[in-house]
């Protein structure tokens, strides 16, 4: 048996093959981020996954694509755990998120540059063999632009400076806790804050057409396309793809800034599960 992994910081989905590669079931956890999960929280995400503990000891390869797995230090966590707790896999792969959605949107011999835009970003250039990075990611305090948590702090930012027109002032206040002591607890005390920033996101989707929101998008999308997209020389030759919920929901936004820039805009996934499913079926 074995099981693919996709993992974001908010959100993962496991897929269970059979020896013949045939899909027998899915499910999903809490997302897997090494990076801001302190080890004993990564663990008790998987074991509390009743169906990952029922087959466990009938896994023979495991492969997983997750968030914050690009550090030496964050993959060495995922894996030693993943090693210890499947005691049968003959093989197990730890890779950052990056190579799921290559192996999601481009064949293997295609040259792509690939962007995810979920709760984090990164933006990668993949020459039809090796996944090339143009920008170090240090996480979303300091970059992950044009993601959840980028919107998110925003949002928070300009809700508290009264930068935030009124009607969308009290429009959020309905929808949202804005207490100061709530915020700065989810910041400072509770797991995952870049995911309670990404959790604001809804709210931008459902007013995306407002002009402080129109303003906030457009400029965050050119922002991305200009110091992550840009710094690959390939960018005018290769189709640009984009995995995750801000490209998905936004995706009118991103195809006419693409447009702008003279950029070839390729597949939009939501998430790349689909794709990592065919690859993994044909591929290993």
């Amino acid at each position: 048996m074995k099981i693919i992994v996709d993992s974001g910081s908010t959100k993962a989905d496991w897929i269970f093959f059979d020896d013949q590669g045939k899909w027998l079931l899915s499910v999903s956890s809490l997302g897997l981020n090494p990076e801001v999960l302190t080890v004993e929280e990564f663990e008790i995400r998987v074991q509390l996954l009743p169906d990952v503990k029922k087959y466990k000891d009938q896994i023979k390869s495991f492969y997983f694509y997750g968030s914050g797995c690009g550090s030496s230090r964050a993959k060495k966590i995922a894996y030693d755990f993943f090693d210890n707790y499947f005691e049968n896999a003959n093989y197990i792969e730890v890779r950052e998120d990056t190579y799921g959605a290559v192996y999601a949107t481009t064949a293997i011999g295609s040259q792509a540059i690939v962007c995810i835009n979920g709760t984090g970003s990164n933006c990668s250039y993949f020459d039809g063999n090796v996944v090339h990075q143009a920008v170090e990611s240090l996480g979303y305090i300091a970059m992950d632009d044009c993601s959840g948590s980028a919107f998110g702090r925003l949002m928070i930012r300009g809700y508290f400076l009264k930068m935030m027109p009124d009607d969308l002032r009290k429009s959020i206040e309905h929808k949202y806790d804005l207490h100061p002591d709530v915020i700065k607890d989810h910041f400072y005390k509770k797991e995952n804050p870049n995911a309670y920033l990404a959790s604001f996101l809804p709210f931008l989707i459902q007013y995306k057409d407002h002009e402080y929101f129109q303003e906030m998008i457009v400029s965050q999308i050119q922002f991305f396309v200009d110091h992550y997209i840009k710094q690959f020389k390939e960018a005018d030759t290769v189709p640009v793809h984009f995995i995750g919920s801000v490209a998905y929901f936004l995706q009118e936004e991103f195809a006419r800034v693409l447009k702008l820039n003279g950029l070839q805009l390729g597949r939009i996934y939501q998430k790349p599960m689909d794709g990592l499913i065919e690859f993994h079926q044909q591929n290993i």
